[in-house]
């Protein structure tokens, strides 16, 4: 898998809100999505190894920074690793990006 860190999001532009009427800011919190293209398998390996990762992800979020936004782009070998190898390989690249130096 892939990892795309962007540690402070950019501040909004001042345009409408995003969701609902309401102009109250809202406090930041770590966002997470998913590439999970067709190289990866059919429609059903594709879904499943997105469940997997949401689930990785879920497990880790407390690790973000709160105005940090995080790509997981799964590779073709995602569809054969069980969830176990998933969560091993999400750790092992966050603690690469998020560590004081770390790649980015």
């Amino acid at each position: 898998m892939v990892l795309h860190l962007l540690p402070d999001r950019p501040a909004p532009d001042g345009g409408t809100p995003a969701r609902g009427d309401d102009p109250r800011p809202q406090p930041p919190c770590a966002r997470a999505g998913f590439v999970v293209g067709k190289t990866v398998g059919n429609s059903v390996v594709r879904h499943r190894v997105t469940r997997r990762l949401r689930a990785a992800v879920r497990a880790e979020y407390d690790r973000l920074p709160p105005t940090a936004d995080l790509v997981v782009r799964a590779r073709p070998e995602a569809a054969d690793a069980d969830s176990a190898a998933l969560r091993r390989d999400l750790a092992a690249g966050l603690d690469r990006l998020l560590a004081p130096g770390g790649r980015r």
